[in-house]
């Protein structure tokens, strides 16, 4: 599952091309963590974690700050967090995550994208026993690193399986435990190199070279919407 996480990773940000798109999505990101819960990263976890992941993109911090900063105050944006589900070709099955300021705006958005290339967006929440709800977190692996010493002290937290390669380390667990397991990390003094919440499918399916590229264009368009925040497919 970890060379899985990091491939759906890749793809995204090559799909995304260049910091004038990355860098506004990855700052909305930040904006949502602080005005969820409070604007001090030592407070909130899901903010730490997505200043991780800003920096881990190279965002810098002026940009960083400015999307904190947007959470509160007399210009403040008031971001709804809405999942919406679509059908594809071949089988396809797509949860799409949106922060936005305006969701007429955005459903209206995403179902032209899926009408467009005769797909259908269906009713929020039929998908979701299609997909789990993960914690991920990714760092790089030390030498001398004890992974099953560091499997004993992450149980407790909430690991339900820790993979490894020959230079990189995931963690998953439950989407409910990640600040459990954030926590964990730090106390282990464990530099997180990127983190967030993954929805994985339960029932995978695999698709022809050519049909990947046609799902590919689909996905890119979704994304290249402002308001998309993260595409998850039940692609394997």
């Amino acid at each position: 599952m970890g060379r899985a996480f990091e491939y759906r990773k890749a793809a995204k940000m090559k799909r995304w091309g260049n910091m004038s798109r990355i860098f506004p999505k990855l700052g909305r990101a930040i904006t949502v963590a602080a005005k969820e819960g409070v604007a001090d990263p030592s407070m909130n976890a899901k903010l730490r974690a997505a200043i991780a992941n800003a920096k881990s993109e190279g965002m810098p911090k002026d940009n960083i700050d400015a999307a904190i900063k947007r959470a509160s105050g007399r210009d403040a944006v008031d971001y709804t967090e809405i999942v919406y589900d679509g059908k594809g070709h071949y089988g396809t099955l797509f949860m799409i995550e949106c922060a936005t300021d305006n969701p007429t705006r955005t459903i209206a958005n995403i179902r032209a994208i899926f009408t467009k290339a005769g797909g259908q967006i269906v009713p929020s929440g039929s998908l979701d026993f299609m997909f789990s709800r993960k914690s991920v977190f990714e760092f790089e692996k030390q030498s001398g690193m004890d992974l099953e010493e560091l499997e004993l002290n992450l149980i407790d937290a909430g690991l339900d399986e820790l993979v490894s390669d020959e230079d990189t380390v995931y963690v998953y667990g439950d989407y409910t435990n990640f600040g459990s397991l954030a926590a964990a990390l730090e106390e282990l003094k464990i530099d997180v190199k990127k983190s967030g919440l993954e929805r994985v499918p339960t029932s995978p399916i695999d698709v022809t070279d050519e049909q990947m590229a046609e799902i590919e264009k689909l996905i890119e368009k979704i994304e290249d919407d402002d308001d998309v925040q993260a595409v998850f497919t039940n692609l394997a």
